[in-house]
């Protein structure tokens, strides 16, 4: 996934400016951002700070790194149990 040309700390202040009222056409078009990038930001992100949005980003990562191991010793697993099935 390409990485966010945009930091945490501005995505919070993003957001915080439509929380506040600003119409999202005039923050989309200030911050160089499209409105459905915007709305995507706001369903993820709102009402987080930037720490908890790394810590978020963090755990995410982690859980992308898990689920591939599950699934490789899962592959695994059905392999050895494929070469014993044949054995008997």
């Amino acid at each position: 996934m390409k990485a966010s040309k945009f930091s945490d700390a501005q995505k919070a202040f993003i957001l915080k400016q439509g929380a506040e009222g600003m119409p999202v056409a005039e923050i989309c078009r200030k911050a160089g951002i499209s409105q459905a990038t915007y709305f995507n930001w706001k369903k993820k992100y709102d009402g987080m700070t930037p720490p908890e949005m790394r810590r978020l980003k963090q755990l995410e990562d982690e859980n992308g790194k898990l689920r591939k191991l599950v699934a490789d010793l899962s592959l695994d697993r059905e392999m050895l149990q494929d070469v014993i099935r044949r054995k008997i």
